[in-house]
């Protein structure tokens, strides 16, 4: 699983479709692969290797048309080689297929089909899934759309997939469930992609798809539809708010370092509009109408993964230190499956870079149930937990596109703080304790930036211990 890509338009699929696909290369994928239709035949190219391996084995009259889909592939299933990356096919040679995710019943779907003749070329979960698709179309006599959706119907498991059936030449369809997707919508053509990358550049206009949602995309219309029961979705329109130029380099040679040196515009994105630093006041929007209902919690849990819980942990104390209440954080695979005293006097908060992790939308599906308030800490405007939380705060970092996060975690961090301070004031906090700590934010930026103009002075710092393999850290408190 890793970078997904789909065209429907005028253009030549192929040069959007790996144009985008360069543009996801920061995830790290291990193999790339195309498919488009051409001449009424799917055609499939894809190797092992880089997406300028998958360049060089396209020949110059392959890949002609304007329907295609592309993939880029991290191995969960089989290991990483030509035959296991995407797309995959079915033995009929009629759909292909590119998947994020994970099937976890592709083996009982896999012997389902060996009872009746059909055998995997693969290791992966992703061809059992064609194949299964092949075979319910012949068996069912069905069309293309109620064919992926009875397949996806009996899929147990994770996925976001984008669909080609040779038969339908001027249909791509799209589907989700617990993996990212979205539709972006240009002038006479469509794009399917597992996030906004590889289409700013051509359209603003991106639809989300909500989890159990398929898309029908033709030439002229799209329509989404539940996957379970086939009614059609009403969908909004929302438009990319960041620009092409933030996911480029940028002069630097990689996104970490731009991302490192961003770091004080960042911050001051995270506070602008917010502080008002002669009252010592905070605005958050976000969570205004549920101030109280957090305020009257017995408990506060925070559940976040990877660095975002690293975030979290100073966040708790610095809920603790402005509420005096307790806080408790938690890895978020924990969350989701063991029992916890979370009910409707808990308030949860999620927080994500990215807002699309899937533990982390599991543990707040969970709080929800227990009846329990959710606040979101997201940087991607509009992914799933900023949609499925009640309330919550953007970072406004922009693209983080270097995998190690830095300017998320000091944006998430930030926003603890606002928080903490909005809170503590609602609940009559001494401003002379609050004064501070605005202060300090409001300096926060230029203190952030004198450090990144030092980066001369700190270099040979870095070459002295960039063989070390290990570093020990000792701290109290925030430190």
């Amino acid at each position: 699983m890793c970078g997904i890509v789909g065209y429907l338009g005028n253009k030549s699929a192929k040069d959007v479709i790996i144009k985008g696909l360069k543009r996801l290369e920061y995830r790290g994928y291990d193999s790339a692969g195309i498919s488009t239709l051409q001449n009424n035949k799917l055609e499939i190219t894809k190797t092992q290797g880089k997406v300028s391996d998958l360049i060089a084995e396209i020949s110059t009259d392959t890949h002609t048309g304007g329907l295609g889909i592309g993939h880029t592939r991290w191995a969960t299933h089989g290991v990483p080689d030509n035959k296991n990356a995407h797309p995959h096919s079915d033995n009929s040679g009629k759909f292909t297929l590119v998947h994020n995710g994970i099937i976890e019943n592709y083996q009982s779907l896999k012997q389902l089909l060996a009872d009746n003749g059909i055998t995997c070329k693969t290791d992966t979960d992703t061809e059992v899934l064609v194949q299964f698709m092949g075979y319910l179309h012949q068996k069912e006599k069905l069309d293309f759309v109620d064919t992926v959706r009875l397949a996806l119907n009996q899929v147990v498991g994770a996925y976001g997939i984008v669909v080609l059936c040779e038969d339908y030449p001027d249909m791509l369809i799209a589907a989700r469930l617990g993996s990212p997707l979205l539709l972006g919508i240009g002038e006479d053509e469509f794009f399917v992609a597992s996030d906004s990358s590889p289409i700013i550049e051509y359209t603003r206009n991106i639809i989300f798809l909500d989890e159990g949602e398929l898309a029908v995309i033709k030439p002229d219309e799209y329509q989404v539809r539940n996957i379970s029961g086939n009614e059609i979705v009403p969908k909004k329109v929302e438009e990319i708010k960041y620009n092409l130029d933030e996911i480029e380099k940028g002069g630097y040679d990689h996104f970490m370092l731009k991302e490192i040196n961003e770091q004080a515009y960042t911050i001051s994105e995270a506070l602008r509009g917010r502080v008002n630093s002669e009252e010592s006041t905070v605005i958050l929007g976000g969570i205004y109408d549920w101030i109280q209902q957090i305020l009257d919690a017995k408990h506060i849990y925070i559940t976040a993964c990877g660095t975002s819980w690293h975030a979290s942990l100073i966040g708790s104390y610095i809920l603790e230190e402005l509420l005096n209440m307790p806080v408790k954080v938690e890895y978020a695979s924990e969350f989701r499956y063991r029992e916890t005293a979370v009910n409707s006097d808990s308030v949860v908060i999620c927080v994500s870079q990215s807002g699309e992790t899937a533990d982390t939308l599991a543990a707040i599906r969970k709080a929800r149930e227990k009846g329990a308030l959710t606040l979101g800490i997201v940087n991607v405007v509009g992914s799933s937990i900023a949609r499925e939380t009640h309330c919550g705060v953007y970072i406004h970092a922009g693209p983080e596109i270097g995998v190690a996060s830095t300017k998320a975690f000091t944006g998430q961090v930030t926003i603890f703080n606002l928080i903490g301070i909005l809170l503590a004031k609602k609940k009559g906090c001494d401003i002379e304790k609050i004064k501070p700590i605005i202060n300090d934010l409001d300096a926060l930026p230029g203190l952030v930036q004198s450090v990144l103009d030092q980066g001369n002075e700190i270099l040979p710092i870095a070459e002295h211990f960039m063989d070390v393999e290990n570093f020990l850290y000792l701290g109290r408190g925030y430190q």
